[in-house]
């Protein structure tokens, strides 16, 4: 596929006339990615190298603050499988992703389509740095101590067990059940609950963006998909007959 280096500007209903789409798609993705892990671990040292565990910072009235958590589980705090499994999971699964998101490129799919893999991506392998990194970069985050960059004596984990940070907090409103009610009764309830990251949120962007803008585009490919392989199906079998 031809390479074209020079920038281009143009106006968004010119953009499917564009000579060389691929390269010009893929450009895009590997800046999206590229800010998303920039941006993502910027925040992520700066509450490591700043905060205490479990401290936090008011930042508009109660509903919006930076709370330093660390999990060993998946997005917004969710822990249900081991850690080493999670860690080699999330990494077969970015392979995966940046798999179909070079042949979405080269097939010169839609850019917003790309664009939302491409948050996808950067989000999970951001999360991957997290664990691969973070146990041997730093030493370990407790309620009475802030971390250290590249401590005496090595980090809190080995790689793949490095603990994923959050820190984004939205409180937005809470209440208390009545007493009345069967099992949660009496219980406080905030919504909205989960601690998150930068990672995590692009991925939820992302997917998010994927169903209301590109249903209709997925189950295209799916269908597509299934075409395909049931085509390749039955040459197999009229082969062996």
């Amino acid at each position: 596929m031809p390479h074209n280096f020079t920038l281009i500007r143009c106006e968004v209903s010119d953009i499917n006339n564009m000579q060389k789409k691929g390269f010009s798609r893929g450009q895009m993705a590997i800046l999206i990615i590229a800010l998303v892990l920039i941006i993502d671990q910027i925040i992520k040292v700066w509450v490591k190298l700043n905060f205490s565990l479990y401290d936090r910072i008011i930042v508009f009235d109660d509903w919006f603050q930076i709370y330093f958590v660390e999990n060993n589980g998946m997005a917004f705090g969710m822990e249900f499988i081991s850690k080493i499994f999670l860690s080699l999971l999330r990494i077969v699964a970015v392979f995966w992703l940046v798999r179909w998101l070079i042949i979405y490129i080269h097939r010169g799919m839609k850019w917003g389509f790309v664009a939302c893999l491409s948050f996808i991506v950067a989000g999970a392998a951001g999360n991957i740095v997290d664990s691969l990194c973070y146990g041997w970069l730093f030493s370990e985050s407790t309620r009475d101590t802030v971390a250290t960059f590249l401590p005496v004596g090595g980090g809190y984990a080995a790689p793949l067990f490095g603990k994923v940070v959050d820190m984004f907090y939205f409180p937005l409103i809470s209440w208390n059940w009545p007493s009345w009610l069967p099992v949660i009764g009496g219980n406080h309830f905030i919504f909205f609950s989960p601690i998150f990251n930068f990672a995590d949120a692009s991925i939820s962007c992302g997917i998010i963006a994927l169903l209301l803008f590109y249903s209709k585009y997925l189950q295209k490919l799916l269908d597509t998909s299934s075409k395909s392989e049931n085509k390749a199906a039955n040459k197999k079998s009229e082969t062996k007959v």
